[in-house]
């Protein structure tokens, strides 16, 4: 069982949702379109369940060509982030429903639905109407219906970022089981690198309607073909400074220089875009051989346990995410830390010429 997008385009009243995309998922896989806000994702899911046709491209469901065929006519279950529930059925009745269109036995209904309703904590409320419940309540019903159809392919858009942080939680790990043990193809949007890679399976990057990278979750995290995709798949997003190569050394702002290693020994003399991600710039304790970076500190932020530091480095602002709770002076210069084995080197074009060495020892 496979879905495969062939050169599927969309373009409406001229502007282009979803440029040229090629795409094959498979059987029992979890794919998460990862991007940010109006990046194409809810427009790619629509292509493949059928809900808008291509502008360009066909699109394939297990050799098949369905590329016209309706949504009604496709083995398709999708849940938005809007939930839609039937208002005058019951929970009961609204999780039973696609199965009482399939023509299901009652036993058969009523064992799927409670063991549904179960696993989203909806038992007690089986008798109540959707306008009842709150509204993680009712986007677990929604998710629920989705669970019973035995669809082929499960389309989840931002399914769960109405839900409180603990169910959250459990559902991730368990909806894709259900579904992979179903042997259904899985695809999840969301805007949240940490989702992608809690999720797992495999990972496209989406960008103003273009899918930059499609492959394994760690890969396309760990070694992201371009500064585009880095930046997608880094919450915030990678930091970025310009850098030059020569001899054996890269060269930094503020006079900071390190050693060409690795990847980085085979590359040209010329001029480069180093990357490194929030979460590896330090203010304190720092690794053996870190370069030192003068920045100012413009912004914190508290998440309780960590603390965002917004800075300037010479008119460029850089995010770092770091260990507990500080008190730091806004407006102050901040020496920061970098590790450069954790720096990626992107060509002038933002294309990858060398991966950060701790990705490739992980």
């Amino acid at each position: 069982m496979t879905l495969e997008l062939r050169n599927v385009s969309k373009v409406i009243g001229g502007q282009t949702h979803i440029y040229p995309t090629d795409l094959t998922l498979n059987k029992g896989t979890m794919n998460v379109l990862l991007g940010p806000t109006l990046s194409g994702k809810t427009s790619l899911m629509r292509l493949m369940a059928g809900l808008d046709k291509p502008t360009t491209g066909q699109i394939f469901w297990q050799g098949q060509d369905v590329t016209g065929m309706r949504v009604q006519d496709r083995q398709v279950a999708m849940v938005y982030q809007q939930f839609i529930n039937y208002p005058t059925m019951t929970v009961y009745d609204n999780i039973a429903s696609p199965m009482r269109l399939l023509g299901k036995s009652r036993a058969e209904i009523d064992a799927s639905v409670r063991k549904a309703a179960d696993l989203m904590q909806l038992s007690p409320l089986l008798d109540r109407k959707p306008l009842e419940l709150s509204g993680g309540q009712q986007q677990r019903c929604a998710l629920a219906r989705a669970l019973v159809k035995d669809a082929g392919l499960v389309l989840l858009d931002e399914p769960l970022a109405n839900l409180d942080y603990k169910l959250r939680e459990e559902l991730r790990v368990e909806i894709p089981k259900i579904f992979e043990e179903a042997g259904s193809i899985f695809v999840y949007a969301t805007t949240e690198p940490e989702e992608a890679l809690l999720l797992g399976g495999s990972t496209a990057a989406l960008f103003e309607g273009r899918v930059t990278q499609f492959g394994p979750t760690p890969t396309v995290y760990r070694q992201p073909v371009d500064a585009t995709t880095a930046r997608v798949f880094s919450d915030p997003p990678m930091n970025f400074l310009r850098v030059s190569k020569t001899g054996s050394k890269i060269m930094f702002g503020d006079g900071q220089s390190a050693p060409a290693m690795g990847p980085m020994e085979s590359l040209a003399d010329g001029r480069y875009l180093a990357g490194f991600r929030p979460n590896h710039v330090e203010i304190n304790a720092h690794a053996n051989g870190a370069m030192a970076f003068e920045t100012k500190l413009v912004v914190t932020e508290l998440t309780g346990s960590e603390t965002f530091v917004h800075l300037d480095h010479h008119g460029e602002r850089w995010v770092g995410l770091v260990h507990g709770v500080h008190d730091l002076e806004l407006g102050a210069a901040l020496k920061v830390y970098l590790d450069p084995r954790h720096v990626y080197i992107f060509g002038e074009g933002g294309e990858l010429v060398a991966p950060a060495s701790y990705a490739l020892a992980a």
